[in-house]
C-alpha cells in the first residue's frame, strides 16, 4: 500500500489564538496550564473540511503530560457552521469571577473521547469543534503543543471488497494497523532530519556527539558537531590533535613524536637521555603543556580521557607537565667568575632563592 495521507496539523499561536481559553495561556506555540491553577479547558474554533458530510478519522494530540497530570479530547461535528453553545461557551469562558465552565463544556461536548492522545473519531461532518481540558494536581503543568487530524488518504479497508467496505467494525479495526503503519512510515522518513544536528532529538545529539568525538555536556554542542564534520577528516593528525588539545585547554601545545627524538638515529647526540626521556615505543607520543594548565586533578584526568577518542587508532598520548624553573647546567654563568662545577644540574623553581654566599658546584659566588 502506497504511503498517501492528508493531514492538517495546528501548532502555532497564531492557530490558537482565535480559541477560547479559560485558565489556559500560550506559552510560544504551546496551550499551558499555568500555576497556580489545577483545571482549564480551551476551545478551538471550528476546523472547515470543506467537504459536506465529511467523516473524520484520526486525531493526534502531541502532549506533555507529567504525572499527576490528565487531557481530555472533546469533539463536535456538524454541516452548519453556526453552533448555538457556542457563544454561550464564549460567554461563560470570558466571564469574570470563578464560576466554573467545566460543567457547561461538558454539556455541549458531551462525553470526551477514550483516554489517550490518539483516537480515532467517528462523526461526520464537514465541520469539526476539538476542545481540551486539562488537569493538575502536582507542581508540575501539562501542555499542548500540537494537533494533528487526518483529512483524507489511503485506508487498509479501500483494498478490500467492496462488501467490506460498509462494514463499521472492519473500518475500525483496520484502521489501528493502518494508523501504526502510518506512525511507522513517519518514524522512517523523519529519520534524515535526526541525523541533523539543527533537528536532532536531545538523545540522538547525544549519538551524532560520540560519533563526532564532541562531548555531549559540551557547550553549543550542536554547533561544535557542525564544525567537527568540517575537519573530521584532518581531526587524526597532527595538526587536528593539536587543535583538539588547544580546544580542550585552551593552551597551544608541543608535540614530540617518536621519530623525533629516535634515540637510534645516527645524529642523535645523547641516545641514553633520549631513551630514558621518551622511551622506545614508536607508537606513543608526547603532549607538552605548562603545569598550570588544568585547575585541578580531575580537570587533568577529563582531558587525558577525552584525548583517547581524538588520538589515531593504535596511538598512546602520554602527557608532560612542564614545570617553570631555570636549569642549570656546566656553562650556565650565575655572574663574575660563578659557573655550576659539575655535570650534575641543579634546578631552581619559583620556590628557591639564591644568596650571594651560596655554594654551587664547589666554587662560592
Amino acid at each position: 500500500m502506497s504511503a498517501i495521507k492528508d493531514l492538517m496539523t495546528l501548532c502555532c499561536r497564531e492557530q490558537w489564538q482565535n480559541g477560547l481559553f479559560r485558565h489556559v495561556a500560550c506559552e510560544g506555540d504551546a496551550l499551558v496550564l499555568p500555576p497556580p491553577h489545577h483545571a482549564g479547558a480551551f476551545c478551538l474554533p471550528p476546523v472547515d473540511s470543506g467537504e459536506k458530510g465529511f467523516a473524520w478519522s484520526r486525531l493526534i494530540v502531541d502532549a506533555v503530560l507529567p504525572q499527576d497530570c490528565g487531557l481530555r479530547i472533546y469533539t463536535r461535528c456538524a454541516d452548519a457552521p453556526d453552533w448555538a453553545a457556542w457563544e454561550a461557551l464564549q460567554a461563560a469562558f470570558d466571564a469574570p469571577g470563578e464560576d466554573d465552565p467545566l460543567p457547561l463544556l461538558r454539556r455541549c461536548y458531551g462525553a470526551p473521547e477514550p483516554p489517550g492522545t490518539d483516537c480515532w473519531l467517528s462523526g461526520a461532518g464537514r465541520y469539526l469543534w476539538v476542545a481540551f481540558e486539562l488537569t493538575a494536581t502536582g507542581a508540575c503543568a501539562p501542555s499542548v503543543t500540537a494537533l494533528h487530524l487526518r483529512m483524507g488518504g489511503d485506508h487498509m479497508i479501500d483494498y478490500l471488497p467492496s462488501i467490506y467496505r460498509g462494514d463499521d467494525f472492519t473500518q475500525r479495526y483496520l484502521s489501528i494497523y493502518n494508523s501504526m503503519l502510518q506512525d511507522m512510515e513517519d518514524a522512517v522518513e523523519a529519520l534524515p532530519r535526526q541525523l541533523d544536528a539543527a533537528g536532532a532529538s536531545d538523545a540522538m545529539l547525544g549519538c551524532l556527539a560520540q560519533w563526532v568525538c564532541v562531548e555531549q555536556g559540551e557547550k553549543d554542542a550542536r554547533a561544535r558537531i557542525r564544525t567537527a564534520l568540517d575537519d573530521f577528516e584532518a581531526l587524526y593528525t597532527v595538526a587536528g590533535v593539536r587543535r583538539s588539545v588547544h580546544r580542550l585547554t585552551g593552551r597551544e601545545p608541543l608535540i614530540i613524536e617518536h621519530f623525533m627524538v629516535d634515540p637510534n638515529r645516527a645524529e642523535c647526540r645523547n641516545p641514553v637521555l633520549y631513551r630514558r626521556l621518551y622511551g622506545d615505543d614508536p607508537y606513543r607520543f608526547f603532549v607538552l603543556l605548562n603545569e598550570d594548565a588544568f585547575a585541578s586533578r580531575d580537570r587533568m584526568e577529563w582531558f587525558l580521557v577525552r584525548m583517547q577518542g581524538l588520538i589515531p587508532a593504535g596511538m598512546s598520548l602520554e602527557l608532560v607537565l612542564l614545570k617553570q624553573c631555570v636549569q642549570l647546567d656546566w656553562h650556565t654563568y650565575l655572574g663574575i667568575n660563578s659557573r655550576v662545577g659539575s655535570y650534575v644540574p641543579a634546578v631552581i623553581d619559583e620556590n628557591v632563592t639564591i644568596h650571594y654566599d651560596t655554594t654551587i658546584g664547589g666554587a662560592t659566588t
